[in-house]
């Protein structure tokens, strides 16, 4: 299948559907001899995986990741790095009744229509599951750049109509303190309460994740096509149910002139502002990266709907199986991994750039 392989020297492909033995990918590109820490890959499993609250869907995987290849010892070999998750907590006949039903908002009918065949077991390849391979990558690419002083703040910052006013690095520990992964208490009991709401009406609920980047050393990014700012949104819109992403003051510098928006810079070479969100001319600029991503609600929802079947009759459609009311605080961990992805890929291809 084209388009399962992400990066250009740091590389994911990534292979396997929801339903199916396993998913699993093969990582080019990491650096050789670094010593990794595989119970934080774990980790950022964990913080991923379905069933890890009552706010996500039930569906229990425990996505134990088993190496196949290019770490010996503990450390990186140079070499390609395989890796499967096995599916172990399947229900395939949950999905029975849309074998030959289009859902509304899926991936059902255009699949079809690009593939004239599919895999309907969970959205099969379209599944959000496939994030988990992702998050894999990352985890490594992460652990790469956190040993040259770069670290990443990754956070719910709006569910619905609630936001979280502020915009700040906060710690892991701190975004880790409630279960929507939004590091205000306060803000995070009223977003948590709405979702319960929500679910409870058999519905689902959107909202934005919040990252921000700091240690990026200046110069990474392409001035053209392969712009930074630009290939963190390809990123992120790739991630199942993505629909917005904005960087720095994005819309709201609709309202600004141009005088009060420029960044004007201190003789340290900072910036006294950051509306730029530390990248100008698709190339870092040393300050923090601040980009905004907002997911949609989630399609699947436990009410009866009305869409066509493949015949192109009407039907019913009634909402089964194990859904997640939010993917917001799952989505967490897949941004904070599509960002770390991208960041190394542009570090490495820097330092092909002087000799």
């Amino acid at each position: 299948m084209a388009g399962s392989s992400y990066g250009t020297l740091f590389k994911l492909s990534t292979f396997g559907e929801s339903h199916g033995e396993a998913i699993g990918g093969v990582i080019d590109g990491v650096p050789a001899n670094f010593l990794l820490d595989l119970n934080a890959i774990q980790l950022a499993l964990d913080r991923r995986k379905p069933g890890q609250s009552s706010l996500t869907t039930p569906r229990k995987e425990q996505d134990q990741v088993q190496f196949l290849s290019g770490i010996f010892e503990g450390k990186t070999t140079g070499t390609p790095i395989g890796f499967i998750i096995p599916n172990t907590n399947v229900k395939s006949s949950d999905y029975d009744h849309i074998k030959d039903v289009f859902r509304p908002s899926h991936a059902d009918f255009t699949f079809q229509k690009k593939y004239e065949h599919r895999d309907y077991r969970g959205g099969g390849r379209s599944s959000a599951r496939e994030t988990a391979c992702r998050v894999v990558a990352g985890a490594i690419a992460k652990q790469c750049l956190n040993s040259i002083g770069i670290q990443f703040s990754t956070y719910v910052s709006q569910v619905g109509t609630i936001s979280l006013n502020n915009k700040e690095f906060y710690t892991e520990t701190q975004i880790e303190a409630t279960p929507v992964r939004c590091p205000d208490a306060t803000v995070a009991a009223h977003m948590i309460a709405r979702i319960e709401e929500v679910k409870q009406l058999g519905d689902s609920i959107g909202g934005t994740v919040q990252c921000i980047i700091t240690g990026v050393p200046a110069g990474l990014g392409e001035p053209v096509f392969d712009k930074l700012h630009a290939e963190l949104g390809k990123a992120m819109l790739s991630i199942n149910a993505v629909k917005g992403f904005e960087i720095g003051s994005g819309f709201s510098s609709l309202g600004m002139t141009g005088s009060e928006h420029n960044d004007s810079f201190l003789a340290s070479g900072e910036t006294k502002t950051n509306y730029s969100g530390g990248i100008q001319g698709g190339i870092s600029n040393g300050m923090p990266i601040d980009f905004r991503v907002a997911f949609k609600p989630v399609a699947t929802v436990m009410q009866t709907q009305e869409t066509v079947d493949s015949s192109g009759n009407i039907v019913q459609l009634e909402g089964k199986g194990r859904h997640d009311a939010c993917v917001l605080p799952r989505a967490v961990p897949i941004v904070e991994a599509m960002a770390a992805m991208v960041i190394l890929d542009f570090y490495l291809r820097q330092k092909t750039t002087q000799l």
